[in-house]
């Protein structure tokens, strides 16, 4: 038995304010938000794969995320991530309580990828890619600045995943963006 936690999400999207309010609670009192009661079904009754990216001053501070659905729901999958992109995110620093105020935040819900043979049917701004050898597997989601070439998005997912050169099975994906 799980007590519900009220959070209020209207107007502000229900993704990102999910993803805030465990942020704030877990950084400022190393506590884990219950699944508030009045989120929305989409969130509540799907699975998906999702990031969740943090941004301080415009620049990145955290991003983790789950390729496929690891928890039993979409929310569930956010509130997980959105600790890790804040706490254990190898590239930087925990979140301290004093950013909390300066941060930006952003929630990437992955569609099915859709294993795909060349990259004529790439785009970076539309497609995230996921890049697969053996258990070396890496990812970049779309739309992300400075990325303009199906080349440059690839090559840094290759990279991600410790992929040099060989052969690599290749992925496509389409997310929908949450922002504030």
């Amino acid at each position: 038995m799980t007590h519900h936690e009220k959070c209020d999400v209207a107007p502000r999207n229900p993704y990102v304010a999910l993803a805030r309010a465990t942020i704030e609670l877990y950084v400022r009192e190393r506590r884990t938000l219950n699944v508030p009661s009045d989120l929305p079904e989409e969130l509540k009754g799907r699975r998906a794969g999702a990031f969740v990216t943090i941004y301080k001053y415009g620049r990145l501070r955290g991003c983790i995320g789950t390729i496929t659905p690891t928890r039993p729901t979409l929310a569930e999958e956010i509130i997980s991530n959105a600790i890790m992109a804040a706490t254990e995110d190898p590239r930087f620093p925990s979140v301290r309580t004093e950013e909390l105020s300066d941060l930006e935040i952003s929630v990437d819900v992955l569609g099915e990828a859709e294993e795909v043979d060349s990259f004529d049917d790439l785009d970076p701004v539309r497609y995230g890619v996921i890049v697969t050898r053996g258990f070396r597997r890496g990812l970049l989601l779309p739309n992300l600045d400075g990325i303009d070439t199906v080349e440059e998005q690839v090559s840094i997912a290759l990279q991600k995943a410790g992929i040099y050169g060989g052969d690599y099975k290749l992925e496509r994906f389409e997310v929908i963006r949450h922002t504030e």
